[in-house]
């Protein structure tokens, strides 16, 4: 099963979201409808990257490696790319 890592960007404040899903249009419409505490603040929210993966652990792998920067500079790196 595919896994995706994903990042939101809240169009209310800019503050970011690293997030991880095995269905990307379900995982971000369900940010949208406020049914995710985390986000329920931001929305509305927008993908601005995402990344696609063989499995949802190596997403999940890859999202606990961008939150362990906890910087948003490095967010906006990854964002732009090289």
């Amino acid at each position: 099963m595919d896994g995706y890592l994903y990042i939101l960007e809240s169009k209310r404040n800019g503050r970011y979201y690293v997030g991880s899903t095995n269905d990307l249009e379900r995982r971000i419409g369900e940010h949208n409808n406020g049914e995710e505490k985390a986000t329920k603040g931001l929305v509305p929210l927008s993908l601005v990257y995402s990344e696609k993966y063989d499995t949802l652990l190596g997403a999940r792998r890859r999202e606990h490696q961008i939150k362990k920067y906890k910087s948003r500079k490095i967010i906006e790196k990854i964002i732009m790319g090289p």
